[in-house]
């Protein structure tokens, strides 16, 4: 059993460390989160430095990495802005991990090589207005095909990144079947078809990135964009979920770890009744269980990253590295907003972010509750839902 990293994985943090502290300032960063704006800058800057194809082969413009790399430049890019992790976790997950998993040799000539570059963004259009952790059940988007293409009608709600993002990878149903995890497809849909709406929603965190609510009226989209086979989606989207599960937890690392090493920066600094208030003891275990509680975290995670780099089952350990990781940042952000006192609540101080953009991760993409149910599950223990 070996915990270290290796050189080169060693050299793509601090690589990433160095590109966001010189890149991604404070007064930046809040301009993104004051003004909703996507960090487009720091966008091209990875597509640069090769990180967007990290985990995609060389043969598409990859560099062939797994998804440990991933979890490392996720973690490093959310400490210093989550919009930054965010962006890249949704395009290599979405796009490149269900294009690289399922799609044809042309579509991973096309897609994957268009993100490695930088040229392409990705979302998720799954959620639906009847129900997010019952999707099954809420799903009423329909994909008809006419032959040549598909006809799309339906509506999706709370799919982060739409508005700025160039492709869709949308489920919907393609037939109807006795259960609900047959009948489903997955279809990539260009953003600007006709017939596509996208409306933004305000959102309280993560606002660099926003959410959105698309409507799809008679989209017509070719056949040569179903994404794996027809009425089996769901059974392809699995897959994309483990990874996106583990990735959410590296971003929830980074999140945790910039509200931490910014709440001891605070209280170093900060003076009361004749010394730094970090010397108090009621301060320092607060934030000595915040760091237990990431480092924690980091370790399931990491071994989630692993197992499905070995190509081993990992969904449960999927499933606690996100609710570890999840509860464990937005623990640090509340610690934080605690010790700082009034100034965490200023505008001015970044504590606010980092509380705003945690507490969303304790219901995205997945609320945590489900996902105590699915590890319950795995205990074999009767399905509750």
């Amino acid at each position: 059993m070996d915990f270290d990293y290796s050189e080169e994985q060693s050299i793509l943090r601090r690589t990433i460390a160095s590109f966001m502290e010189r890149e991604c300032t404070p007064e930046y960063t809040r301009r993104c989160d004051e003004n909703c704006e996507f960090p487009e800058k720091i966008w091209q800057g990875i597509a640069e430095m090769g990180l967007l194809g990290a985990s995609i082969p060389e043969e598409f413009g990859g560099t062939g990495g797994d998804i440990v790399d991933q979890v490392i430049i996720l973690e490093e890019l959310s400490k210093g802005m989550a919009a930054a992790g965010g962006a890249y976790f949704l395009s290599t997950c979405f796009g490149g991990k269900s294009i690289g998993f399922y799609g044809s040799e042309e579509q991973k000539r096309f897609y994957l090589r268009g993100l490695a570059e930088g040229r392409f963004k990705f979302a998720l259009g799954l959620t639906e207005p009847g129900g997010g952790t019952d999707i099954l059940g809420a799903l009423k988007t329909r994909a008809v095909s006419d032959g040549d293409n598909y006809i799309v009608n339906g509506q999706k709600v709370f799919i982060t990144g739409a508005h700025y993002s160039d492709y869709i990878i949308t489920v919907a149903r393609t037939s109807e079947a006795e259960k609900k995890t047959h009948g489903l497809s997955i279809i990539i849909i260009k953003q600007d078809t006709p017939g596509v709406t996208i409306r933004k929603i305000n959102t309280l965190g993560v606002r660099s990135i926003g959410t959105t609510e698309i409507f799809f009226d008679d989209v017509v989209v070719p056949s040569a964009n179903l994404l794996g086979q027809e009425d089996k989606g769901w059974y392809h989207l699995l897959s994309t979920l483990n990874n996106e599960r583990i990735t959410v937890a590296a971003c929830c690392l980074g999140m945790g770890q910039g509200a931490l090493e910014y709440a001891l920066k605070y209280v170093k600094e900060r003076v009361a009744f004749g010394r730094p208030i970090g010397q108090f003891q009621a301060v320092q275990h607060k934030l000595a269980n915040a760091s237990k509680e990431i480092e924690l975290a980091r370790l399931m995670t990491y071994k989630a990253a692993w197992l499905q780099s070995k190509g081993k089952p990992c969904h449960i350990e999927a499933a606690i590295a996100k609710l570890s990781a999840s509860e464990a940042a937005s623990n640090a952000a509340s610690v934080g907003m605690q010790v700082m006192g009034g100034y965490g609540f200023s505008m001015e101080y970044d504590m606010q972010r980092f509380y705003r953009d945690t507490r969303l991760f304790l219901v995205a993409p997945i609320n945590n509750e489900m996902i105590l149910n699915l590890i319950g599950e795995g205990l074999g223990l009767p399905r509750c839902f």
